[in-house]
């Protein structure tokens, strides 16, 4: 590697590298923030912070095609009814959401949300 360090005050306050060399570096740098990321992530599924789910849901989720109401709640294997009775509200009112007719208070999207152990964020697609 060749390097020009440009001082200041009798001080190192630059270093001048080939921009080759430099877009090398960053991916470097890159790939150790890929790994480390990675590394985080094992971890909180590992210690049950976080979950894994199949890339057939994930691939519903960003979709964008369905209600992501109705896909975690397929997932975690609830009816509209059974979804409802969980969450203290009518089927009726899951099913309203799904389809996009109501769009669900707070109170009831966060029940919602903690029925099915997401994030109120994660119901909120489209």
């Amino acid at each position: 590697m060749s390097v020009q360090i440009i001082e200041k005050s009798g001080k190192p306050e630059y270093a001048v590298i080939p921009y080759a060399e430099y877009q090398e570096l960053l991916e470097m740098a890159q790939d150790a923030r890929d790994i480390q990321d990675a590394d985080v992530a094992m971890a909180e599924l590992s210690a049950g912070e976080d979950e894994s789910i199949p890339a057939a849901i994930a691939k519903r989720l960003m979709s964008g095609d369905e209600h992501p109401l109705k896909i975690w709640r397929e997932y975690r294997g609830y009816t509209q009814e059974s979804l409802g009775t969980e969450a203290g509200i009518g089927k009726s009112y899951v099913s309203q959401i799904e389809a996009g007719t109501k769009t669900g208070s707070t109170k009831v999207l966060r029940a919602i949300a903690k029925a099915l152990q997401v994030e109120i964020d994660d119901l909120l697609g489209r």
